[in-house]
């Protein structure tokens, strides 16, 4: 199969650049049924700025290239900056009135940099803001880079391949946890056995070795010897998430797909706030994935998972009886779990 032939410059006509043409083509007219010769020099120079307009700006577009830096994360609802910086290759020519658009696959091209000039050898950086709308991964193919120097009077534009990934982490909404028992540290439990939790276990006499700070001085004075408190071991917290991901129809309706999203939104909100109070989280999906996090690797585990994550069948019983309508009903509720994990 042939590929396309695409052309390197594309050229487009300005509003001015109309006006103009239809200047040029009247005093053509005019001059060709007048014979007037200041007519013919007339519509002399003003195709002459057109064949100038056309070298200058193509002047301009030669030798650049454009180089794109994605933040590390991003965020639903949250703006981020992506930064756009051009090179003049060019040893003595700069560039002039340059315009890069990023494009994105599937999205229209709505964010643009403009760089007024560009000295050859030299590289200049500016930057967009995007607040992203919804989660998933967002592709980067390239750039557009046009121009209308000198006149205005046409825009020339070129495309560059420049391929980038961005996930978009689903938006997180603050939740306030149920406060720990009295007598534990958020985030812990203390186990049965002799650790360095919070919770005191019992006393003991001092030995060689031992952490003078633990030392009971209440207890040392009365019975004249140091007296040690034994403390607890220390357990993190752990915590389990479930999201259910599959559905049972043919096709999911709108209506099981907004709460599909709300679910992972929840889930990512719940997932961070038991991280920051040093829970260890692990979130499960209907699907079979699963992803584990603690405060050691931060909330970028369960993010990336609940970013990416789609919605998909179920798969088929081993039961080959109909399937009535009320157990078809029963089955869409979501799995039960154990005492320490949240359904959601």
């Amino acid at each position: 199969m042939r590929r396309a032939v695409r052309p390197p410059r594309k050229l487009k006509i300005t509003r001015e650049g109309k006006f103009f043409i239809l200047l040029t083509l009247s005093v053509g007219l005019a001059a060709v049924n007048t014979g007037n010769n200041l007519l013919y020099l007339l519509l002399g120079m003003l195709l002459a700025l057109i064949v100038v307009s056309s070298i200058m700006s193509e002047l301009s577009l030669r030798n650049l290239s454009v180089v794109r830096r994605l933040p590390a994360r991003a965020q639903v609802g949250r703006p981020h900056l992506v930064e756009i910086e051009v090179h003049n290759h060019k040893k003595r020519i700069p560039s002039y009135a340059i315009e890069i658009e990023d494009l994105r696959a599937g999205q229209p091209a709505d964010k643009r940099c403009f760089f007024l000039k560009i000295s050859p050898d030299s590289a200049q950086v500016a930057a967009y803001r995007r607040t992203p709308a919804k989660r998933g991964r967002d592709r980067h193919v390239g750039f557009r880079v046009a121009t209308r120097f000198p006149f205005g009077l046409f825009e020339k534009s070129r495309e560059l391949r420049s391929d980038g990934e961005l996930i978009i982490y689903p938006a997180i909404d603050p939740v306030k946890l149920p406060q720990e028992q009295a007598g534990r540290r958020a985030g812990t439990h203390g186990a049965t056995g002799r650790g360095i939790g919070d919770e005191i276990v019992g006393v003991r006499p001092m030995r060689d070795g031992d952490d003078p700070r633990d030392v009971y001085w209440r207890k040392s004075t009365l019975e004249g010897q140091l007296v040690l408190r034994e403390r607890a071991q220390e357990t993190k917290r752990q915590v389990t998430l479930v999201v259910e991901s599959t559905y049972m129809e043919a096709a999911p309706d709108e209506a099981w797909l907004s709460r599909f999203e709300r679910r992972v939104r929840d889930a990512a909100s719940r997932a961070v706030a038991h991280l920051r109070r040093g829970d260890t989280v692990t979130l499960l999906t209907t699907a079979g994935d699963r992803v584990r996090a603690d405060r050691s690797v931060g909330a970028d585990p369960i993010l990336r998972l609940l970013a990416l994550l789609q919605a998909t069948a179920a798969p088929p019983r081993a039961d080959t009886r109909p399937i009535t309508r009320a157990s078809a009903t029963t089955s869409s509720v979501p799995v039960r779990v154990a005492a320490s994990g949240e359904v959601l």
